[in-house]
């Protein structure tokens, strides 16, 4: 995909749709952390550092492993070549070319709890990085001593999500500024689409005429659709399996003008 000089200013401002990515295990086919745990010596962790992870601290877990990465003399030339060979998600580069041919109409976002230079990383390599107005995620950099050193995306009071992280504190932020700037228009429906349980609780932001995509047999499916049978969950559900089945779906909504 060519990126146009300037794809934000060049397109309208007052898109119909607002679709928000997930990263890991939703853009990319596998989790980032997993890529990096195969340059370690023997490709993986150490037992004593696996059972000194604490549930809910996924910012604080990563960074003992990008710290001992480190430590292990791992480079970040390695890291960098091994982000850009996670494959995508399969029909994922298909569904982006879609949007982008439909940039007048979609509004994109990454939303992911892994970080800036994972994310920028891949998208870049990808030549997609353009499509996305906006990517929040953990910031990260190397430190003088090579190490990637992570910071928490912010501070929440939500009790379902990560403490570095609620997806959808987010969500809400983001709509309620792009309505201020878009003058008052709101976004005619939202998609969001994802894979893990931590794609939950921005979904449960979504109105009745939005649209989760699930990632089918992953932990977002099979939540929101028990969610859905006992009433929790009054948005609609799509499951998918590749892009195209996203593409199918979104296609028949942009004919009904």
């Amino acid at each position: 995909m060519t990126a146009p000089s300037n794809p934000i200013l060049s397109e309208p401002q007052e898109k119909r749709f607002l679709v928000l990515f997930d990263f890991d295990e939703t853009i990319i086919d596998e989790s980032s952390d997993d890529a990096m745990i195969r340059l370690l010596p023997g490709q993986q962790l150490p037992a004593w550092m696996t059972d000194s992870f604490r549930e809910g601290q996924y910012n604080e877990n990563t960074q003992k492993v990008l710290t001992f990465m480190a430590e292990q003399g791992v480079s970040m030339e390695s890291i960098h070549s091994a982000v850009k060979k996670i494959p995508p998600s399969p029909g994922l580069l298909k569904l982006l070319q879609y949007l982008q041919s439909h940039l007048h109409d979609f509004e994109l976002v990454v939303v992911s709890d892994a970080n800036t230079y994972f994310i920028q990383t891949w998208l870049e390599h990808a030549n997609v990085r353009h499509l996305f107005r906006k990517i929040f995620t953990n910031a990260a950099r190397f430190g003088a001593a090579g190490e990637l050193a992570l910071l928490p995306f912010h501070s929440h009071s939500c009790s379902r999500c990560p403490d570095n992280m609620c997806k959808q504190v987010i969500l809400r932020e983001y709509l309620a500024d792009r309505q201020t700037e878009r003058g008052g228009a709101t976004f005619q429906r939202v998609f969001y689409i994802g894979d893990g349980a931590n794609d939950v609780c921005p979904s449960l932001a979504l109105g009745p005429r939005d649209i989760a995509f699930t990632r089918r047999d992953f932990p977002m499916h099979r939540l929101l659709v028990e969610m859905q049978r006992s009433a929790q969950f009054k948005s609609n559900i799509v499951p998918w399996v590749c892009g195209e089945d996203i593409v199918d779906s979104l296609e028949k909504i942009v004919r009904e003008r």
